[in-house]
Parts: structure tokens; C-alpha cells; sequence
């Protein structure tokens, strides 16, 4: 009976690693530093009038790559950037399958949206004032970029290897809305009772042995505590760093939530923005020390696009006004839509939205929205999938514009149309956007 007994002991202290490996996920993480060499001008303020001053802390690309018992795989690249468009985005994941044959649905590419990074390639074009030589630094950054996260996820699907998954959930509070009603309009202002999204998901990665090699983790709220002119991914560049140090050995990667109505608070200055990383940095070791439910199961992985219409075109008497206006804003934006009409290339009518689903089993599902998304979205998509177990990112794959719900389209401001000339685009949208995107993700949520 003792020789038996100690068999027993022997069996299952040699089955630990195939326990830890019982739901058949082989994970891998990689990290490039994508910090600008010397000065770049910075994205994110429009009223900035020089380059950058020098770097407060570097900026990442860090790519996981997760595969399933069947061979299915999804790689989740996070970036300290203001955001790609499509044409970046696309390039990467072309390049990206050829290297590595991961099709490009299965890439996910998230900006943290940082205001102390640097411009990057056509993502709101309209709003930089570039000489022909920054014009020419911005360019090759971009190109450097370009190569970096191509490697970056190369890297993490190379360095697959059995691991565990958990799902958790901290909370946060510094996110304050940022759209304030004040005579009668909506302006960029303190709203403590205006809607936030204070959900913290926390994803543990884990080797076979059960040590703790990543986190990614998100929240709801811009990157805008600092207007400074040094490089950083302002509070979650220092949550990241905060996570590190408390974690030997794990890399930490940042996804941004539906915070694009949402500001930290306070805010403006290096001490402020540190204190918020540490405050996001302990909601996630809240999570990572609470209940962490183990993901199983099979990947679903599902992309699609959806157009979402903007009110009609101007006409080329309102172009020519546009470019004479006292905005400079706008007379880049006149200027641009010319230009077009000179080309024969006519002006868009609508915008490409794109929506990706990540499905772990049926313990985690993950939605990633482009745009810059406001609240609502994160909130309504919850009520829509009561029984579900839902992470909804955005700045996801394309930061095309401001994506608003139909709420906030209708107060007008900003995120309802305001800041849509900084994108080189128009107009608004027209009303029922929010459905249309609804219904993709609904279309996507029940792919197999």
C-alpha cells in the first residue's frame, strides 16, 4: 500500500506539466523597441509646433501569439503608438503571411493610442504640420516601424510553446467621460457623470511549469495625461513598467478599451500619469491575485469589415470655401478633397470599419473594433451578450476616425463629428452606425 501510495505521488508530480498543457494552448511572446531615433514630431495635439524633445521612457511592439490543440492560431500585437491606419496595418499582415503564413484575419493589431508618441504614416494626416524634413523623418520611421512589427509577430509565433491561459478582472477609476454640456454643446471637459467603462481584463499567460510569462491587460481611457514633448506611452507605458518590476520574466502588453470619450483625471503632468500607471498596474495584480477562470477549448478567429455611410459629399463651390477658410485645419482639408477632384478620384462616401472576434472556447471572447469607439459600444455589447465573457477593444486594425454611438452623433461635439477633419474626412457619419456595427460583431460572435 506505501509503494503504491508513492507511485501515485510520482504519477502526478510527472503529470503537472501535461496538466498545465490539458487545454492544448502553445503561446509565444515577442518585444521590439519602436522608440524614434532623435527628434520626430508627435501625434495626437494638433497646437504642438516643434519635434521631440527627448524620450521619458521607450515605446513597444509586443506580439502574443496563442495556438490551439487543432493548430488554430491568433497573434495579438499591442503598440505604443496613436494608432495605424489601413494601409500600415495591411502592408504588415501582407508581409506578415508571407513570412509566417498566418492569414491576415488572424492579426490583431491594437494602439494604445499615446499623445507622447510620434506621428505615424496617414493616420489623421490632416492634423500635422509637417516641413518636407520631418515630412521625410516621419516617413522612415514609419517604414522602420513597418519591419518591426512584421519581425515582432514572426518572433512570437517562433517562440511558441505549451502554456496556460486565465482570464481575470481588475478595476480602475481614473477614467473620467470627457464630454461636457456647456451652453447648450458638448466641448472636451471633466463629466464626472457622464458614462466610463472602469472594467480592467486581465489575461495571464503561463508557461508549462505555471510561471507567469505575460499579461495583457486593457482599460477604457485615452492616453492623454501628459501634453509634454518627450517621448512615452504616457499612464499605460508606466502601468507596463509598474507590472514588469513586480513581475520578473513577464512581458506586459497594454490593449486599449472603447475610451474615446474618456480622459485620465487629473492630468497634466509626469508625476499624474505615473500615479494613474500604478493605479492601473495594481488593478491588474487585484485581478491576477482574485479569481482567474482557466480558458479552454478552440480558437475562433473572425474579420470583417462594415461601411458606415457619412453625410454627402461637399459640393466643389463648399471645397473652394473650405480652402480659403481662417482654419488652417480646414483649409488642408479643402486642399486635400481638391486634390482628389483633380485626380478624377472622387471624395468618399463612407468609411470601412473593421471588426474582429477572437473566441477562446467558450470562456473568452474577444472583440476588437476600429475607430476611435466611445463608451457606448463597450456598454451596449455587454447587454447584447448577457451570458458571454467579453473583452471589446478599440483602436483596433484601422484608427480611421472617431467611431460615436448613435447617442453622442446626436448631441453633437468632438467625437460626434468635430474632429473628423483631422482624419481628412468631410462630414459625420449618418445615423445608424451603431447597428450596423452591432450586427457585425453579432455576424462574427456566431462564425465557427
Amino acid at each position: 500500500m506505501k509503494l503504491l501510495r508513492i507511485l501515485l505521488i510520482v504519477m502526478l508530480f510527472g503529470m503537472g506539466p501535461s496538466l498545465a498543457q490539458a487545454a492544448g494552448w502553445r503561446v509565444g511572446i515577442a518585444r521590439a523597441d519602436i522608440t524614434p531615433q532623435g527628434q520626430i514630431w508627435m501625434a495626437g495635439y494638433a497646437a504642438r509646433n516643434h519635434p521631440s524633445e527627448g524620450v521619458l521612457h521607450p515605446l513597444w511592439a509586443k506580439a502574443l501569439a496563442v495556438e490551439d490543440q487543432h493548430g488554430s492560431r491568433v497573434v495579438i500585437v499591442t503598440t505604443d503608438l496613436i494608432g495605424l491606419s489601413r494601409t500600415i496595418a495591411e502592408a504588415v499582415c501582407a508581409r506578415a503571411q508571407q513570412q509566417t503564413g498566418i492569414p491576415r484575419a488572424r492579426v490583431l493589431l491594437n494602439s494604445s493610442h499615446t499623445h507622447s508618441g510620434p506621428v505615424v504614416g496617414d493616420v489623421a494626416e490632416v492634423a500635422y504640420r509637417l516641413d518636407p524634413e520631418q515630412a521625410a523623418v516621419v516617413g522612415a520611421y514609419t517604414k522602420t516601424l513597418q519591419d518591426k512589427l512584421v519581425a515582432v509577430i514572426a518572433q512570437a509565433i517562433e517562440n511558441l510553446k505549451p502554456g496556460e491561459l486565465a482570464y481575470g478582472e481588475g478595476k480602475a477609476t481614473f477614467g473620467m467621460n470627457r464630454r461636457s454640456l456647456r451652453e447648450k454643446s458638448y466641448v472636451i471637459g471633466p463629466n464626472p457623470a457622464g458614462p466610463v467603462d472602469p472594467a480592467v481584463p486581465v489575461l495571464a499567460v503561463r508557461d508549462a511549469e505555471g510561471r507567469l510569462v505575460g499579461i495583457l491587460f486593457g482599460y477604457a481611457c485615452h492616453n492623454t495625461t501628459l501634453a509634454i514633448y518627450q517621448i512615452s506611452g504616457d499612464y499605460a507605458g508606466f502601468a507596463k513598467i509598474a507590472l514588469e518590476k513586480a513581475h520578473p520574466g513577464a512581458d506586459a502588453l497594454f490593449m486599449i478599451g472603447c475610451g474615446a470619450d474618456t480622459n485620465p483625471q487629473p492630468r497634466g503632468t509626469v508625476e499624474l500619469a505615473e500615479q494613474h500607471g500604478n493605479a492601473l498596474a495594481a488593478a491588474v495584480d487585484q485581478a491576477l491575485a482574485g479569481e482567474m477562470h482557466p480558458l479552454e477549448g478552440t480558437l475562433a478567429v473572425a474579420f470583417g469589415r462594415v461601411d458606415l455611410p457619412l453625410v454627402d459629399p461637399p459640393s466643389r463651390e463648399e471645397i473652394k470655401e473650405l480652402e480659403s477658410s481662417k482654419d488652417t485645419y480646414r483649409q488642408r482639408l479643402g486642399k486635400k478633397l481638391a486634390e482628389r477632384l483633380e485626380k478624377g478620384e472622387p471624395i468618399p462616401t463612407s468609411c470601412s470599419c473593421p471588426v474582429q472576434v477572437v473566441r477562446f472556447g467558450d470562456d473568452l471572447s474577444l472583440v476588437a473594433l476600429g475607430g476611435e469607439v466611445v463608451v457606448d459600444y463597450a456598454l451596449r455589447l455587454r447587454k447584447e451578450f448577457p451570458a458571454k465573457r467579453l473583452w471589446i477593444a478599440g483602436y483596433s486594425n484601422d484608427v480611421f476616425a472617431y467611431v460615436p454611438s448613435e447617442r453622442v452623433l446626436a448631441e453633437g461635439g468632438y467625437e460626434a463629428g468635430g474632429a473628423m477633419v483631422y482624419f481628412g474626412i468631410h462630414g459625420p457619419f449618418k445615423p445608424g452606425l451603431e447597428d450596423r456595427i452591432i450586427n457585425q460583431v453579432k455576424q462574427l460572435m456566431a462564425e465557427k
